[in-house]
């Protein structure tokens, strides 16, 4: 692996560690209400981007972009369905999380991959194989195994899963410079955020105080805890061949589950171990269908038992 990809495999792995261990900070804020968090994540991370461009000057290249985008009605349409979406993703992760989800959570993205493959079916007019139609049922089966036994279907996890999917699809719509999407992004939603904390301000119920309490120091940092990642992602994209980061991506997902499990003490029965191994096998058998692994395998098979 050359230098520069190096540099990629670094920052992709940064991305998946910090949004794997990110849990912990929302549980440090964990007396705010999801919402609330919500709206200053969105507002702080503006700040924190409008200050970036500048500081990068790149000011010049976001405002020939987003005159581009805005241009268009159909890719402004397409970016404000994807802050929508994102936004979504983000309140239902904090909510999960300070509820005392967070094995939840982990089940979502590590189906996220597989939900992305159904979108790529029913959207794009992709085409499975035998192997991967199994992966997509398996993983099926898994979601409805959580369901029937536990009597309520895991919506936290198929919100997460189906958010981040429709996202990514977005992405894939409009294709900005990632410093120049995540501003606009934000940019775009903010007018929500800031609406729904002048009501929290009529209403006395505001957890922001600029006495910098603890609670606000950290309402601060949700601005500079969101885009960090974001970037290093986009950077590991950049360089990294899709397969690897294929791989990495499980990072985030099984570093949730660990600190569900370990650090926050959180239920994790027979059935959470049954639906997450059909998850994992669904996972491994999809990453192998897209080698020629099953070929070869089919041919050893052939070998020896047809002579």
């Amino acid at each position: 692996m050359k230098l520069q990809d190096n540099s990629g495999l670094v920052a992709a792995v940064g991305a998946y560690v910090i949004w794997g261990v990110l849990p912990v900070y929302w549980k440090l804020l964990r007396d705010v209400s999801a919402p609330d968090i919500l709206a200053y994540r969105i507002l702080w991370s503006l700040v924190f981007m409008i200050c970036l461009i500048f500081l990068l000057r790149r000011h010049r290249e976001f405002i020939e972009e987003v005159k581009a985008i805005v241009s268009s009605p159909k890719k402004i349409f397409v970016v404000i369905c994807g802050a929508l979406l994102i936004s979504l993703n983000w309140l239902v992760y904090i909510w999960a999380v300070n509820e005392g989800h967070m094995i939840e959570t982990s089940l979502g993205y590590y189906i996220n991959p597989l939900v992305n493959v159904l979108l790529g079916v029913g959207v794009l007019n992709e085409r499975l194989n035998g192997w991967q139609n199994l992966a997509v049922l398996l993983a099926g089966a898994a979601v409805g195994y959580l369901t029937w036994n536990f009597g309520s279907v895991p919506w936290a996890s198929l919100a997460l899963a189906g958010s981040f999917s429709l996202y990514g699809l977005c992405k894939k719509m409009v294709m900005v410079r990632p410093i120049t999407g995540i501003t606009l992004e934000t940019m775009l939603i903010t007018p929500i955020a800031c609406a729904y904390l002048l009501y929290l301000e009529t209403t006395c119920e505001h957890s922001f105080s600029f006495s910098f309490t603890p609670t606000s120091f950290f309402l601060i940092g949700t601005g500079i805890i969101t885009p960090i990642p974001l970037l290093l992602f986009a950077q590991g994209a950049n360089k990294l061949p899709f397969s690897i980061l294929g791989v990495i991506q499980y990072v985030t997902p099984t570093l949730t589950l660990l600190l569900g499990i370990f650090l926050y003490q959180e239920t994790f029965t027979s059935v959470h171990f049954i639906s997450f191994s059909c998850i994992w096998l669904a996972l491994l058998i999809f990453s192998l269908a897209k080698t020629s692994f099953f070929a070869v395998l089919g041919k050893s098979l052939a070998k020896i038992f047809v002579r």
